[in-house]
């Protein structure tokens, strides 16, 4: 840890003002990794390239552009730890102010504004009452699970007809574009289901009754938003030549079935594998929406009050979260909202209402965890340590690794966030196992009854279901 000290202002509307002060020791550890950094770049006489002392590169650049640099460096860690030293939980991207750079051997001077997760006054958190539906495996579920598996085990069998929608065929192709033949624009013995939209628009209609050995001339058009910039919106021709066409024949529902997908003795016990699987996974939802209802039930039970401002800096803050998470699966956000037709402003209104419960979540989970003392152990860590890294596609960890991963994260201050995490969840199964169980349409009754009490909190309750302003 850098030793950074805090001073905490309540601004009111759950905003704080925070003062920072780096020591001079930390900025000048921060200065000399800067100036390493920069000096892997620079070719100074009478010193190997990646080899300039920090003091050199001082004296070459100047002590206050290896200072700025420093300082973006620090900026990140610094904020974190004064979070963590200022005890807050803090909501949305806070506004930093930096004051002058500080002379050599001076420490260095920040601020921040940012928005706090508001406190709240609990209620009942003990033995709320939360909806909890039953398991129930309808059959058209089990048979749509069956008709998924006669798709998976289908085959394709060559017919002497006209191909039609549905049907595949295997065609050569060479397309062109004013006569000029263009990359990628031919293939030999490729399969295409028809009414697929696999190729470009075109494709369907020129094949539309085609039998194998005909040649078709397709016209096509490359739509606007095609990736390849230089084929977008232009007209092409494609000389097809269809060498077969095939249709899906699907697998009888029957014992063979049974066997062919996993070794089942008969159909009877293929179908109650099913429903069991079903069953499991409907189990698996209703726990977790059953934990959800009683902690929004705690919730609703406490006093939080939720600044509109809050709520929409939460709901960026979720925004950036996702687009990060798009970024990891080798996705543009940018693309993304552009595949889904909106844009970052309208997304982040339509989430409000989630951030508003999570928020509300939050806010009453940390008074449950103040309220009953729950503390988070390096046990406790290390128990989660273990379950992210036994997670499928994670680099198994050994448990040496795993308890050196811990100790740095607690030398640097870094621990907060996890040790937070777990308490919520202690929290949460602390309200689940006090909570009690109710039919969910008793529930749905109860939400319809009108009672005084429920003048007050009508429209923050609205405020809770989603999609709703």
């Amino acid at each position: 840890m850098h030793g950074v000290t805090t001073t905490t202002k309540e601004l009111g509307g759950s905003r704080v003002r925070v003062e920072v002060e780096v020591p001079a020791a930390a900025l000048e550890r921060e200065l000399v990794g800067a100036a390493g950094e920069i000096g892997r770049e620079m070719k100074v006489p009478g010193f190997r390239q990646g080899k300039i002392p920090s003091q050199v590169v001082v004296q070459q650049v100047g002590r206050g552009a290896v200072l700025e640099e420093a300082v973006r460096r620090g900026m990140p860690s610094w904020y974190d730890e004064a979070v963590q030293g200022a005890g807050i939980a803090t909501v949305g991207t806070p506004k930093v102010e930096l004051a002058d750079m500080p002379e050599k051997g001076a420490s260095l001077a920040f601020s921040f504004e940012v928005g706090v997760r508001p406190g709240a006054v609990l209620g009942e958190y003990k033995g709320v009452e939360a909806s909890r539906r039953e398991a129930v495996v309808a059959e058209e579920e089990i048979q749509a699970e069956l008709d998924r598996l006669r798709e998976s085990l289908a085959s394709l069998e060559t017919v002497d007809r006209k191909a039609s929608i549905g049907s595949f065929v295997v065609i050569d192709f060479d397309g062109s574009i004013d006569g000029e033949p263009f990359h990628g624009g031919e293939a030999r013995g490729f399969p295409y289901e028809l009414g697929s939209g696999q190729l470009i628009p075109g494709f369907d209609e020129g094949l539309a009754g085609a039998r194998a050995g005909d040649e078709r001339e397709v016209k096509a058009a490359f739509p606007e938003d095609y990736p390849s910039k230089e084929l977008a919106g232009q007209d092409a021709v494609f000389a097809v030549s269809v060498k077969e066409v095939k249709e899906k024949r699907l697998p009888e529902l029957d014992d063979d079935l049974a066997i062919e997908a996993g070794g089942f003795d008969s159909l009877k016990e293929l179908r109650a594998e099913i429903e069991l699987r079903l069953r499991e996974a409907q189990c698996e939802q209703i726990e977790q929406d059953f934990r959800e209802a009683a902690v929004d039930a705690v919730a609703a039970e406490a006093s939080i009050e939720i600044p509109r401002e809050l709520v929409h800096e939460k709901a960026h803050e979720m925004w950036q979260l996702t687009a990060r998470r798009l970024k990891g699966q080798g996705l543009d956000p940018a693309t993304y909202l552009k595949v889904t037709d909106t844009t970052e402003e309208d997304l982040v209104k339509e989430s409000e209402p989630d951030a508003e419960r999570a928020l509300r979540r939050e806010s009453a989970l940390s008074a449950v965890i103040e309220a009953e003392g729950i503390e988070v152990s390096d046990e406790d860590m290390l128990d989660a340590l273990r379950e992210a890294s036994a997670q499928p596609n994670t680099p198994e960890a050994s448990e040496k690794a795993l308890r050196r991963s811990l100790k740095k994260a607690r030398d640097a201050g870094t621990d907060g966030p996890l040790r937070e995490d777990i308490a919520m969840r202690k929290a949460v199964d602390l309200i689940v196992r006090n909570a009690k169980a109710i039919p969910v349409e008793q529930a749905k009754a109860r939400e319809e009854l009108w009672t005084p009490e429920k003048e007050k909190p009508e429209a923050s309750k609205e405020l809770w279901t989603p999609g709703s302003d």
